[in-house]
């Protein structure tokens, strides 16, 4: 009597569950951002919010749940009910976190269903004002003449200047001070002022200080220089002599593990017409920002773009010998 309890109790659970996933999504969508407002990453999520409110038909809501370098957020999702109602827009901490964090509240990819990659940003090497380096051939020999006197500035542990400024470091084979703030903004003040020497910035975040002349820049960590007015004649740092340097801030957008396959391929279309969206587009690429399309907007190319981006970074990083408790 109990087995036939348990079979029915089951199908009406399966029967509930099928009926929810074909009524997706009937009520509001959170993006669950890890980091504070205001930052790229919010940004981006808010753009893609209001993108994805038409092809859902659904209010899409941001809730910037920041700490831990990204990771208090990215927890928060592989906890929440797997109903597709809860999502994370994260960027490449995702694949960085294993390996900068001992003790991490979730695993990556396992806990986690992969929707697709969103975009991709290159950064910059920029310095203060002051420096008399003129191009980076000149700045190459200054980093060399100083060695571990030269002061690097970046946002904070797992942060996208840090991790740019760890590959900058190996690909130079050589060590800078680094100098960690809480956040972009303070960083880049004490670099405009000149309390610090270089910072590897996210693109987005350092074109209104070189359009200002604030900062000095010195190369682009993407293998194609980038079109914006201000960075058009700047090379990259392929171009000048790190060969096959290649850097770049990825945002993706995620579920917890065991959502439905329905909801899930309900919110892959979604992203999908989104990332097509004219306007979205445009948005993006004044930012400096590439939109994806190519196969890393499905689960299996996504997920293996991040399983190859954990392993490299876990080299560097390791390398760098900086983890957080």
């Amino acid at each position: 009597m109990k087995s036939i309890w348990r079979y029915g109790a089951g199908i009406v659970l399966l029967a509930s569950a099928t009926l929810a996933s074909a009524d997706f999504p009937d009520k509001p969508v959170t993006l669950v951002v890890p980091f504070a407002a205001g930052g790229p990453s919010d940004k981006i999520a808010r753009d893609l919010a209001e993108a994805l409110r038409k092809p859902l038909g659904q209010t899409v809501i941001v809730d910037n749940a920041a700490g831990a370098g990204g990771t208090i957020g990215s927890a928060k999702v592989a906890r929440a009910t797997p109903d597709g109602y809860t999502l994370l827009v994260h960027h490449i901490g995702m694949a960085t976190a294993p390996a900068l964090y001992r003790k991490l509240p979730y695993k990556v990819p396992d806990d986690f269903e992969m929707l697709g990659l969103i975009n991709e940003a290159p950064s910059v090497v920029i310095g203060k004002p002051s420096l008399e380096a003129t191009s980076f051939a000149d700045l190459r020999k200054w980093i060399a003449a100083n060695g571990g006197k030269v002061n690097l500035a970046h946002a904070g542990l797992g942060s996208a200047s840090h991790l740019c400024g760890l590959m900058f470091q190996s690909a130079l084979k050589t060590s800078m001070t680094p100098v960690p703030y809480k956040g972009t903004a303070p960083a880049m003040t004490d670099l405009i002022g000149g309390q610090v020497d270089l910072m590897c910035e996210q693109a987005t975040n350092a074109v209104p200080q070189i359009e200002g002349k604030k900062v000095k820049v010195y190369g682009i960590t993407s293998l194609k220089r980038l079109p914006l007015p201000s960075l058009k004649d700047t090379p990259t740092l392929a171009e000048s002599g790190l060969k096959d340097f290649d850097v770049q801030v990825w945002h993706g957008l995620y579920a917890p593990k065991g959502t439905p396959p329905a909801v899930l391929e309900k919110l892959n279309a979604a992203l999908r017409t989104t990332l097509k969206d004219p306007e979205l587009i445009k948005r993006e690429e004044a930012l400096g920002l590439t939109v994806v399309n190519d196969d890393r907007l499905a689960a299996a190319g996504h997920r293996k773009f991040v399983e190859a981006e954990k392993v490299r970074w876990s080299k560097v990083i390791k390398e760098a010998g900086e983890y957080a408790d």
